[in-house]
């Protein structure tokens, strides 16, 4: 049962919606090729197609935190005040940093098992970069 004074529930299931709605948004910017809507006429493979979309999802996210985490410990270990509390509110669903228009090439840099380099945070961005 809720209690009515307490909003720690209401906050709670808040929060879980927000992270879902996220989380859809993504899905949706990913399947942007067929407009979002499942073209094939059969069963299995709609399933193929939300495999598929699942498994680039979760590639998406997992590429986002190792960045993520790599530009904080960037900006502390640069002396930059990185709060816990903003930090933790950091999420791996944003999209902004996505272009999903054009085409890709999936040769992987040969980095040795590093990350590419972090753009500067005071330096202006470059149009050009990707």
């Amino acid at each position: 049962m809720c209690d009515p004074d307490d909003d720690s529930y209401r906050r709670a299931i808040n929060a879980q919606q927000n992270l879902t709605e996220s989380r859809h948004r993504l899905a949706r910017k990913l399947f942007f090729g067929q407009r979002g809507e499942f073209r094939q006429a059969y069963q299995e493979g709609m399933e193929d197609q939300l495999g598929a979309l699942g498994l680039v999802l979760n590639a998406v996210v997992l590429w986002t935190t190792t960045y993520l985490d790599a530009a904080v410990t960037q900006l502390r270990a640069q002396g930059y005040p990185v709060n816990e509390e903003d930090a933790a509110r950091l999420s791996p669903l944003g999209d902004t940093h996505l272009n999903v228009h054009g085409s890709y090439t999936f040769t992987p840099p040969n980095l040795a098992g590093r990350l590419r380099p972090l753009r500067d945070p005071v330096a202006p961005l470059d149009e050009d970069d990707p």
